[in-house]
């Protein structure tokens, strides 16, 4: 059985804006031990599936990996915001899109060793376009490519994003299994 840490004292040693780090004194199966965590808000990503098999995807630049990445949809839950609807909100914020069915796919912590970030996906079908509401520093370009493509991307190893493999795969797995045949033309 696996033996269950205990924190013994904790410390916040930095403070920023989207994370925060602390420094956790903790029990272990042999003493003590410290454990340095990134506190972190839960986000969602979401895969945003169009009838003709489509799927929106991302181009934007993201600084800690130092070039354009592309991506599914994704953002951050708003404190005391629930994350359907936060996933709900990012999609129209980034997309433009308003979906008509939202349904729950799994969830993930990105970083499991260092990190309390929860992201849960979400797949969005029956989908109305609107007009984007990008937050105030970003800059995004928007494409829609057949499902079937991102995979190979993905199982190729020409996406590097974490979400978006999870959210493909899942995706389509729903469709291996037929799952979305009715909504697939």
């Amino acid at each position: 059985m696996a033996f269950e840490e205990k924190m013994i004292k904790s410390e916040y040693v930095f403070e920023g804006h989207l994370i925060q780090v602390r420094k956790d004194l903790v029990t272990t199966v042999n003493g003590e031990s410290v454990r340095e965590i990134v506190d972190h808000d839960d986000a969602v990503a979401i895969v945003a599936l169009k009838p003709d098999g489509t799927i929106i995807m991302e181009r934007q630049f993201r600084y800690a990996a130092e070039r354009v990445v592309f991506e599914i949809p994704a953002g951050l839950v708003d404190p005391g915001e629930d994350p359907e609807t936060a996933a709900i909100r990012e999609l129209r914020e980034e997309t433009g899109y308003r979906a008509g069915k939202i349904r729950y796919l799994t969830t993930t912590y990105p970083s499991i060793g260092f990190s309390n970030e929860i992201v849960r996906f979400y797949l969005c079908t029956e989908m109305e376009k609107g007009e984007t509401e990008f937050d105030e520093n970003e800059s995004i370009d928007l494409e829609e490519h057949p499902i079937e493509e991102i995979y190979k991307k993905v199982m190729n190893g020409e996406i590097a994003d974490s979400k978006t493999q999870i959210g493909v795969l899942m995706t389509m797995n729903l469709i291996r299994l037929g799952e979305l045949k009715d909504y697939l033309k």
